[in-house]
Parts: structure tokens; sequence; C-alpha cells
């Protein structure tokens, strides 16, 4: 008995052995699988005669159906002295009411159906969205027509809304980081574009509910507007549902809207905003960067991975990892549809650090040139944003999403489809010659948020200081008995 289980002892010895066996000893040595083709499903299009663009996308996981509307419009179209219009119209559009309910009633209606409706503004569109069990969407999506077309704007909900952002105003100045964005964005854009452009107390308290009536007659028309639906439907009854419920809506002028001005000029210099109540520094460093419709954003992007993106890239690793000047550090060349982005590398350091993390980021910079993104680098900036392109768009939600901006922009219908096959393409060559080509180091306006008191290193060492004043013009009524933002700084 014992001649023949004794065989077996080392057999089991091997067995156990041959997983530690195929363990490698080092992560880099761990090889990922090719990636998987992937089929990015096309949403069916079509026109209602009265222009409005249609994007119909089944999807049958669940009982369910969403709506997106997205409107050629957004709050670079409002009038300077009336900025915070668009605002309040996305607000009010929905909770103001519409024809058929009052603002309240659509509360109800909806809750008691677990559904939902919501409307706002971005600087460059105006959006609308609705969700529902399929079974209330008949219901659901008549309503939501309504909000989108025959909004009433109750002037008690417009004063709420004005009374948020009023408060807004008044706290803008509590975050440190967002008065770095904030007056950045001035900066680059120039403080009078829509742009950089912030809402006042006095432009707000110009906005009167006729305003928000002509606007919306101006802009929410058909033809510029695109919608997308999707969920558990059929293409070829949903396609007639919106022509009953939006085919009798009349078609706008045709309107070419002027482009919204911003400083083409760079403006390099260092800037300052004292800031006393801090124990850091905020730190920004930039100028305009580029459009999405550029050719060569499919090299920007790896470069943005590779160079100021996540943990492992080069910006990440030398200023906050090795050097230990960074609470937080990114950089990138960012970019917008239909206007450029801006370059920008931001950091919050110790205020005792502030000198020094300013030249490790004038250092980074430099090295784009000086000390070229390597191999290494770029392929793993490339498999990092092909390893998560799947997971932005693993829902048909989603890929509507994201279809309905490539339309609303004008790009081309297979863009989403080929973005992958693009990254594939970029070389190290390429990632490299656009860091050249597009971050200019003697164009760069150095903004510096944070107290003067505790700096290793002057600021007028890396040049002459302007000072920003970020004070907030008082409202016109501050101070008088029952002004509800007299208490505004």
């Amino acid at each position: 008995m014992t001649s023949r289980r004794f065989p077996t002892i080392p057999l089991l010895v091997l067995a156990l052995a041959l997983p530690a066996a195929a363990q490698v000893q080092d992560y880099r040595q761990i090889k990922a699988p090719a990636l998987r083709p992937i089929t990015i499903p096309e949403p069916q299009r079509l026109t209602v005669p009265n222009g409005m663009t249609v994007l119909l996308l089944e999807d049958h996981e669940l009982p369910t159906i969403e709506a997106i509307a997205s409107i050629r419009t957004g709050t670079r179209y409002e009038p300077a002295d009336k900025a915070g219009l668009g605002d309040i119209l996305g607000d009010v559009q929905r909770t103001g009411g519409a024809k058929s309910m009052k603002g309240d009633q659509i509360d109800d209606f909806l809750e008691a159906r677990g559904a939902r409706i919501e409307t706002g503004m971005s600087e460059t569109s105006g959006t609308a969205n609705m969700w529902s069990l399929k079974k209330d969407f008949p219901q659901v999506f008549k309503l939501f027509a309504d909000v989108l077309r025959n909004p009433t704007f109750e002037e008690e909900k417009i004063a709420i809304s004005k009374n948020q952002i009023a408060s807004t105003i008044a706290r803008r100045n509590d975050n440190p980081t967002g008065i770095m964005f904030r007056e950045f964005d001035k900066l680059v854009y120039g403080p009078e574009s829509p742009y950089a452009r912030t809402p006042e107390f006095a432009t707000l308290e110009s906005v009167t509910r006729d305003d928000l009536v002509a606007f919306h007659k101006k802009y929410y028309v058909p033809n510029r507007t695109i919608l997308g639906v999707t969920g558990d439907f059929d293409a070829k009854e949903m396609a007639k549902t919106i022509r009953e419920v939006f085919g009798d809506w009349p078609k706008g002028a045709e309107v070419k809207d002027a482009p919204a001005a911003y400083r083409t000029a760079p403006k390099p210099g260092v800037y300052y905003v004292q800031k006393d109540d801090m124990t850091q520094s905020d730190i920004i460093l930039g100028h305009l960067g580029i459009q999405k419709d550029n050719p060569d954003i499919f090299a920007v992007d790896v470069m943005n991975e590779a160079w100021g993106g996540g943990f492992a890239a080069r910006l990440f690793s030398n200023v906050r990892s090795r050097k230990g000047l960074a609470y937080a550090v990114r950089g990138a060349i960012d970019s917008n549809y239909d206007f450029p982005g801006t370059f920008n590398v931001w950091m919050t350091t110790k205020t005792e650090t502030t000198g020094a993390g300013l030249e490790a980021l004038m250092v980074e910079i430099e090295g784009l040139s000086k000390t070229p993104l390597t191999e290494e680098e770029v392929q793993r900036a490339k498999d990092s944003i092909l390893n998560s392109f799947i997971f932005n768009y693993d829902s048909k939600a989603k890929i509507l999403r994201q279809q309905i901006v490539y339309s609303y922009y004008g790009f081309p219908a297979d863009y989403l489809s080929r973005y992958r096959q693009n990254i594939e393409k970029v070389t190290v060559a390429d990632v490299n010659r656009v860091a050249k080509k597009y971050v200019h180091k003697d164009q760069l306006a150095i903004l510096v948020v944070g107290p003067p008191k505790g700096q290793d290193r002057p600021l007028d060492s890396f040049g002459k200081v302007t000072r920003v004043d970020i004070t907030i013009p008082p409202p016109k009524n501050a101070g008088r008995p029952g002004s509800s933002s007299s208490s505004a700084p």
C-alpha cells in the first residue's frame, strides 16, 4: 500500500508549486491580454420636418426610457449686463412650471411616478432631460415636451433662483481653489469674455421674467434642438411618438450666432491674490489651449495622460512623490469643442514651499522640451486611456449622450467609434511634437492664491507681480433694511 501512495506526494507538491512558479516577481512583468474589439452602437438618426434632429438608441435591458435634449444656446449668449440670466433660465424652466402644470404640481407628478425631469444651461448649450419607467413614459414625455417648449417662469421661482445664485456670489471667495480657477480664466480669456465672466449682484438683479421669456423664445426652437432617446422602446414607434409630440412646434428663424469673444494674445506675468486665511498656496500657470477638432487632439490626449494625468504621470511622480511639494498637482492641454481650452498646470502646496513649488512646475514645463517623454511613459498613457475607454461607454445611455455632443458640435458620426483606433496610432514622436507645439513657457500667466507671510521666496523673484482684486461688488440695495444680501462682502 505504501508503494501505491508514495508517487502521489511529489505530484501534489508539484501541483501546489505550479501557481507560485507562474506568479511574477515584479508588477512590471505582468502581461495584459490584448484588448478585445469594441463595437459602439450607432443611434438611428432622423429629422422632424420642423428641423429638430433626433437620435434613437434602443436598450431593452431595463423597462425604462431616458430622453435628453440639447439646445443650441448657452450663457455665452446672455448680455454682459445680465450675467446670470442663463443660470436662472436653466433652473426656473423646470421649477417655474409649464403650460399644463405649475412648478409644484410637476414636483408631485414626478414624485408619484419616481420619474425625473431636469433642465439647465452651460456656457455652450441648454439642456433638458427626463427619465421614467416605460409604463409612465407617454405622460412624462408629454410633460417633458411642455417644459421644454412652454415654460411659464413663475415669478416666485425666479426669486428663489436669484437668492440661490446671490448666495453663491456672496460665498465665492471662500474657496481658494475656486478663486484660482476663476481668476485664471479671466487672465487667459479676458475678464469681459463670456468664458470668464461671472454673475454679479447687479447683473443678477437686472434680470427680469421678460428677459427669460425673450431668451427662451429666441433660442428654444426645434431647429436648434437635438433630442436623443434611449431605453426600452421600438424605434419606429418612438419616431412616431416624437413627431406627434413635437411635430407642431413651430420652426424658428435660421440665425447664425456671433462667436463669443475671448483674448487671443497671451498676457504673461505673475499675478497674486492675497488671501490671509490660508495655510497653503494654490498655484496655476498657463495660457490658451486647443479645440477638440484639432487633428493633434489624440496625441495631446496621450501627452496629457503621460505628463500630467494620474498617479503614475511624470508631473505627479516628480513634484509630489519625489520632491514632496504638493498636496495635489495636475497639468494638461485642455480642449473645448468650439473654442480653445487652456493649457494649465496647477498645484496646492504649503505656504513655506510656495516658491519651491512654483519652481518645480516651471522645471516640469521646461522638461517637456528638454527631456522628451519616453516610449515607456507614452505606452503606459495609451494603455491607461484604452483600458478606461470601455468604462466610459459601458451603457447605451452614456453612448447616446456622447453622440448627442458630437452631433451638436458637428463632429463625424463615427468619431467615437474611431477614437480607440486614433489613440493606438499615436507615436512617441507625435506626443513630443505636440508638447513643443502647444506648450509655451514664454506665454505663461502665473497666478498664486495664498497668504504673503511665510512664503519661502518672494514672488517678484519670478517677475513683476500684479495684484488681483477679487472684491465682490456689493448689491445696489446693500445695507437697506430688509435686504437679503446686505451681508455680502
